[in-house]
């Protein structure tokens, strides 16, 4: 391999940390509930926080950072980048996921679920 190719393999993790961090505060994900859609302990979650733990490539957590970042996207476009209705809306009773989009997002099917509905609602014209 190059050493730029090995570099941007380098980047991955950082970068995405950073996008899943971000996500999960424009969304008000405490700790706790970040960290368990990502299969991490709090304190993990809170060393990424600080930028003292990074996800790495082809883990299950890294994986999961990634689905969390598209859930954020989705809803991002629907709300047409409103962060606080963003926040409103994962942290509010949801008829059709039958709960709340925060608490169905612990659990890989909950998540992907709640991907599936975001994604159902965006490609509606």
């Amino acid at each position: 391999m190059t050493l730029t190719l090995h570099r941007a393999l380098d980047q991955k993790g950082p970068i995405l940390t950073k996008a899943v961090v971000r996500a999960a505060d424009k969304l008000n994900l405490s700790g706790a509930v970040a960290a368990s859609a990502l299969g991490l302990s709090e304190a993990s979650f809170s060393r990424m926080r600080q930028d003292a733990f990074i996800l790495t490539p082809d883990s299950k957590p890294y994986e999961l950072g990634a689905h969390l970042v598209r859930l954020y996207r989705a809803l991002d476009a629907i709300v047409g980048g409103d962060d606080r209705a963003a926040a409103v809306w994962m942290h509010s009773p949801n008829s059709a996921l039958g709960a709340r989009p925060v608490d169905l997002i612990t659990t890989i099917r909950g998540l992907f679920d709640v991907i599936a509905y975001l994604d159902a609602r965006r490609a509606r014209l």
